[in-house]
Order: C-alpha cells, then sequence, then structure tokens
C-alpha cells in the first residue's frame, strides 16, 4: 500500500515538473521568435508612394538609397522594413539614436503644385511663405506732394548723467533753390534760441548721410518742457545760409520712456515769413471721420505769444473746448509749457460728434497763462465752425475739413482777445 502511495506522488510530481519544462520551453521559443523577426502591425500605412508621387519626389529632392544597417546593439529589435536606410549614431550614455536625414521633405508632406489633380489646396501644416514676409519699408520712397524733404533722427536721454543724446542720421529728398544742394543741419534745445550745434556740411547732394551724434546737458526735470528743433540750410558758393525746412519735436514723456535710443523721422516744415499777430498766433489741425463720428483736433504750437513776465514762473497751455448751439459740451487741454513765448505742443485730442451736428458745432481754441495758485488768464482765443460763427479762415479751415474726410488739415490762425461765451 506504501509503495503505491508513493508511486503515485511521484506521478504527480513529474507530471508537474513535465509541465512547468514545458512552459518553459514556450515562453523561451516565443522571445526567440520576437528577436529574430518583426512583424509590422496592421493597418500601418505604407511608405512607399505610386509611381505619380515617387515622380513628383524625385524632382523635388533627390533620395540617397541605402543599404539597410544591422540593428545597434541594445536595441531588442529587428529595425523594420519601412524605418530601414535611416542611419544611427551611438550617444555617449550608451543608447543609440536616429541621425537627422536631408533637409528635405518627403513627397507627400509637401504642398501640392497648383498644376496637380488635387488643386490648388495645401496639406495641413505646411508653411505659408506669406506669413513669414516683413513689411516694406516705403519711408524713402512715399513722399507726399509739395514735401519740402525728410530728416531721419534719433533720441536717448540717459537719466544718471543728464544727458540728452541726439543722433542726426540723414536727409532725404532735400529741395534746394539751385541744382545743387550742400545741406547742414543746425540743432537747437528750445527755448533758448541763442546756443546751438552744427552738423558738417554736405557738399552737393540732396539725400545727405549725416550719421553725426550730439550732447546736451538738461536736467530732467526741465527735459519734458524742452523742445528739439533741426533747421535744415543750404549753404551756397558765398557762403550764405538758406533756410529749406525745420522740424520741431517736443520731448515728451513717452518719447523718452523706455532704454535705448528711437529712431524717428519727420517731415520738414516751411517756416512762416509772416509777423506775429498782436496777441499771437496758433497753429493746429482739423480732421473728421464720418465713419467713426469723430472729430480730432492736434494743437501744434504758437508763437509770439503776449506773456504776462510779472507773474512769477511762465507756463503756458491751451484749452479745446467743443460747443453746440453755443453750449458748453466737452474740454480738454494740453500740457503746460514753461517759460516760452512760442511754446510747442503736437497734442492730440478727439471729440464724439455725429455728423448731423457739425453744422451747430463750433470748436474754441484758448491759450492760457497760469497764475499763482489755481488761476490762468487769457492769452487769445480763435473759434473755427460754420458759417452760423465764423468767418476768414476759420470758415475756410473748417469747409477744409469737411471736404476732406480723414484728412488732417493744417493751418495757422491768429489770436484775439474776445470774452468766452
Amino acid at each position: 500500500m506504501a509503495e503505491q502511495l508513493a508511486l503515485v506522488i511521484g506521478g504527480i510530481v513529474g507530471g508537474l515538473l513535465l509541465l512547468l519544462l514545458v512552459g518553459l520551453s514556450c515562453c523561451l521559443w516565443r522571445r526567440l521568435c520576437a528577436i529574430l523577426a518583426y512583424e509590422e502591425l496592421p493597418g500601418t500605412p505604407a511608405m512607399a508612394t505610386t509611381a505619380t508621387s515617387s515622380g513628383q519626389g524625385d524632382k523635388l529632392c533627390q533620395m540617397h538609397t541605402r543599404t539597410p544597417s544591422s540593428s545597434p546593439p541594445g536595441v531588442p529589435f529587428v529595425v523594420p522594413p519601412s524605418l530601414r536606410g535611416r542611419d544611427w549614431m551611438p550617444l555617449h550614455s550608451g543608447e543609440w539614436a536616429q541621425a537627422p536625414r536631408d533637409p528635405c521633405l518627403a513627397p507627400e508632406l509637401l504642398p501640392h503644385a497648383p498644376s496637380s489633380n488635387l488643386g490648388d489646396t495645401c496639406m495641413v501644416g505646411a508653411i505659408n511663405p506669406e506669413l513669414y514676409k516683413f513689411s516694406e519699408d516705403k519711408s524713402e520712397t512715399d513722399f507726399p506732394a509739395g514735401c519740402l524733404g525728410r530728416l531721419w533722427f534719433s533720441v536717448e536721454y540717459q537719466q544718471e548723467a543728464e544727458r540728452l543724446l541726439v543722433g542726426l542720421i540723414k536727409a532725404r529728398q532735400l529741395q534746394a533753390p539751385s541744382e545743387t544742394c550742400s545741406p547742414l543741419v543746425k540743432l537747437h534745445l528750445l527755448p533758448d534760441e541763442r546756443r546751438f550745434l552744427q552738423s558738417k556740411t554736405k557738399r552737393k547732394t540732396s539725400n545727405p548721410q549725416f550719421d553725426e551724434h550730439f550732447i546736451f546737458q538738461v536736467s530732467s526735470k526741465s527735459v519734458t518742457q524742452r523742445v528739439l528743433r533741426f533747421s535744415v540750410y543750404h549753404v551756397n558758393r558765398q557762403r550764405k545760409h538758406q533756410l529749406l525746412g525745420q522740424v520741431l519735436f517736443p520731448l515728451k514723456h513717452e518719447t523718452l520712456a523706455g532704454d535705448g535710443r528711437r529712431i524717428i523721422w519727420r517731415d520738414l516744415e516751411a517756416e512762416s515769413l509772416e509777423p506775429p499777430s498782436e496777441f499771437g498766433d496758433l497753429q493746429f489741425c482739423l480732421g473728421y471721420n464720418d465713419y467713426l463720428s469723430r472729430l480730432t483736433v492736434v494743437v501744434l504750437r504758437a508763437k509770439g505769444l503776449r506773456l504776462q513776465e510779472d507773474r512769477g514762473i511762465v507756463s503756458v497751455f491751451v484749452r479745446v473746448s467743443l460747443m453746440n448751439h453755443n453750449k458748453f459740451v466737452k474740454c480738454k487741454k494740453t500740457s503746460a509749457v514753461l517759460g516760452s513765448i512760442n511754446p510747442v505742443y503736437n497734442e492730440t485730442f478727439s471729440f464724439k460728434t455725429d455728423a448731423t451736428e457739425l453744422d451747430t458745432a463750433s470748436l474754441s481754441l484758448t491759450v492760457m497763462q497760469n497764475l499763482d495758485g489755481d488761476k490762468s488768464q487769457q492769452l487769445g482765443r480763435v473759434v473755427v465752425g460754420p458759417y452760423m460763427y465764423t468767418r476768414g479762415r476759420e470758415l475756410e479751415h473748417w469747409d477744409q475739413m469737411l471736404s476732406r474726410p480723414k484728412e488732417l488739415v493744417k493751418r495757422w490762425h491768429a489770436l484775439s482777445r474776445t470774452s468766452e461765451p
């Protein structure tokens, strides 16, 4: 009985060992098959292209034929046929990475030509070269009619050293009184009319290249009250200076903000040869945008103001008021300019005004001088508007604004001492 029991137990143990051996053999066989052979997954798109696409690819890029390379060491599978022909390079860590191929797109990844059967379609992800074109700089080609010339310069203010660095770069299309032009530029930091800096004279050219730098020592408290004036002259054979035009550039906070220099260009303006009026003159622009129903006023500068010198520190500003039926609608004012009878502002204001209101609306621009405390005194005033309120140059300016929509019309106006409504 004991012998039979031992035989039964031995048979069971032997059977279990046999089953374990068979299982291990199956596992080893599967792993060996996986190493020696590679089977592509079903549904994988074939990399081979049709005869048409391959012909197109031959025109676009010449593909180099390579022999299938053996699998690199450490890779536990054979390189699939679709990826054969790619080079592999060793890394320092002992791994292997794929080397970059020729910088040419595969034919199936390139956008179709317009003459292809697919029409003017393009593959998703293709690069559109139109998006990477830089806008053309037309500052040296587009000159308005009657332009006296254009000046390029740079401005930078060093806060710690309290120095204003001005770079005179170039000028283009200068209108000389004779066939040849020999220009030079004088730089003033207004309101100081006595001291100035001067560039070198460029001989026989209407498009001079200066590339000169100038330094003005000016405190940080007063720099925003100053105005740079560039006066361009022609030097004739008798060495006399004939003014070709000038550029006035106010040094505002937004102009001097930020690090580094700013390159700016401005068109030359003719100097007004008319003597100032009794109470001074004011220059400003008017414009109306009928689409946006927006009335725009640009206060440029004033000249020949009669200031009250015994009032201590002199500061002058301009108050712009929109009126309708002689009733106040809205008021805005410029920043105050210190100590100048010829202040420069270059400030823009906009008013929301419907086109139906232009026949009854008017603009009042009043030049004011600050007094002690919060008081101010009127130095002069000008009103522009329709025939209901104005005549002469003021009416002409208003009519020109209406006849040239979306344009800024610039004019000088004489100031008067009439009282405001």
